[in-house]
């Protein structure tokens, strides 16, 4: 079969199979002829299954041909993140520590796509320990960024966003504490969606209460992240922060009349620098809104205290699950990640208290402005996508970085909002690198966030800009 139906959306290949036009087998056999294509120049797709992925395929169409009912990812071939735990199926999370670590167990997001249909076939890689958003580790290696082989391709789901921007898989799943869904999507022209905590239960978990991190979907298109959505999120009784509508809300159509909807538009968060190419393009996106009927205005948000809240909070993050190695483990583990633990470790419970007390200083005032707006619209990140040789970006428009993940701030302080984002395509520089708009919702309306960012895609198609086939020799 002709692998252009990679080139198709996730909702498309759904609707082609529903009428037994296509069977999930012919979409297997697709992708993974895109995949030995391309991926051994791009590093995205860092396991692969192709034999046990064609066993499900095959328990997929029969089940079609017995006229049993088909989920909503029916034969969809997805992904999953490396930090993801698939039983059977390699996950390394790209720490040398955990290089042959075969899993006993699913993770739920594994078992709900697994349920709705979808068929696994590998893991994508990331950061080690997710830690920075630029996708190399020493495991397996850089991933490209497929606009330019000399450039990030972001993270820490940077191999997710590389293989749906590439056709490698139609649909993807993600994380994000501070940008991971957001940057990758940002930097490879797709969607990155960090839904609100609790939307996608994520189970097992040691930290139930924990809020920073969240999973989501990643997709080419917001119909299609919405579709995985749908598939991925609803209630469990297992997290104390589980919400409670189900997944199927999402698989309502996204048409929404925008006449009159109130916009923030907060250009630099109070001051961050921001790389001049992306301020041009994101600046681009207010006619765009405004054609669409809705009313922008300037933001007056005040992010006093969430650089400081931010550092702390993850800081504490990193020592509570990494803490425990012993040194001999620590020592190899990349200097960054051993530079968060050891800075959450000498945090003391005063300093926690004090950021706890600044994030919800900051929520309180995140939600007060949108009672006069419905969304907050800004940069992704600061900085366009970097050389690929270097860990992050260490200034932006003169401005020195003080630590590896300045360069994000644009994304990590509205984590501490706990708001849902998007990162939707916006356009690219004069270099040709793709550019995303951040869409922040108010608390809990996930829908209405994908609603705003359907009609700004559907409006400007940046979506469709794909990236070029790769030479068979990455560029050095």
């Amino acid at each position: 079969m002709d692998t252009d139906v990679c080139d198709l959306t996730a909702v498309e290949l759904a609707s082609l199979m529903a009428r037994r036009e296509l069977s999930a087998r012919e979409l297997l056999d697709a992708h993974l002829a895109r995949i030995e294509r391309v991926n051994p120049q791009l590093n995205a797709i860092v396991t692969l299954v192709p034999e046990r992925a064609r066993s499900w395929a095959q328990s997929a169409d029969d089940a079609q041909a017995r006229g049993e009912r088909l989920g909503r990812l029916h034969g969809l071939p997805v992904a999953h993140k490396d930090a993801v735990m698939t039983k059977g199926i390699r996950s390394t999370m790209g720490s040398p520590l955990l290089a042959e670590n075969v899993p006993t167990h699913d993770d739920l997001v594994v078992t709900r796509l697994r349920a709705a249909g979808a068929i696994t076939i590998g893991k994508t890689n990331m950061p080690e320990f997710g830690a920075g958003s630029h996708t190399f580790n020493p495991v397996f290696g850089p991933t490209r960024n497929p606009y330019d082989l000399t450039r990030s391709c972001g993270g820490s789901s940077g191999g997710a966003a590389v293989a749906l921007a590439t056709g490698m898989v139609p649909i993807a799943d993600g994380s994000d504490m501070g940008g991971s869904l957001r940057n990758p999507g940002n930097f490879n022209n797709v969607v990155g969606f960090r839904p609100s905590p609790g939307r996608v239960p994520i189970v097992p978990t040691v930290s139930g209460w924990e809020s920073l991190t969240v999973l989501g979907p990643m997709a080419r298109t917001v119909e299609d992240a919405a579709l995985l959505l749908s598939a991925m999120a609803g209630p469990d009784p297992r997290t104390p922060l589980s919400l409670e509508t189900p997944g199927e809300h999402f698989a309502s159509s996204l048409e929404r009349d925008l006449r009159g909807t109130r916009i923030a538009f907060d250009e630099n968060l109070g001051g961050l620098p921001v790389d001049r190419r992306v301020a041009q393009v994101v600046a681009s996106a207010i006619p765009v809104l405004e054609g669409l009927g809705a009313s922008v205005q300037p933001s007056t948000m005040d992010w006093g205290g969430a650089y400081e809240a931010f550092q702390t909070l993850r800081a504490h993050t990193f020592a509570d699950g990494l803490s425990s190695l012993p040194e001999q483990a620590m020592a190899q583990i990349k200097e960054t990640v051993r530079w968060n633990v050891a800075r959450g470790k000498a945090l003391t419970a005063a300093d926690i208290a004090r950021a706890e007390r600044q994030r919800t200083a900051l929520h309180g005032r995140f939600a007060d402005l949108m009672t006069h707006v419905e969304f907050l619209v800004l940069p992704v990140n600061q900085v366009p996508p970097f050389p690929i040789e270097e860990e992050f970006p260490t200034e932006i428009e003169g401005v020195p970085m003080e630590t590896y993940i300045d360069w994000m701030n644009s994304a990590s302080f509205v984590t501490l909002t706990g708001h849902p984002a998007i990162s939707v395509p916006c356009g690219f520089t004069e270099e040709g690198l793709p550019v995303g708009l951040q869409i922040v919702g108010r608390q809990h309306e996930d829908f209405a966030v994908l609603q705003l960012a359907y009609a700004f895609q559907q409006a400007t198609q940046h979506w469709k800009r794909r990236p070029p086939e790769p030479p068979k020799t990455p560029t050095n």
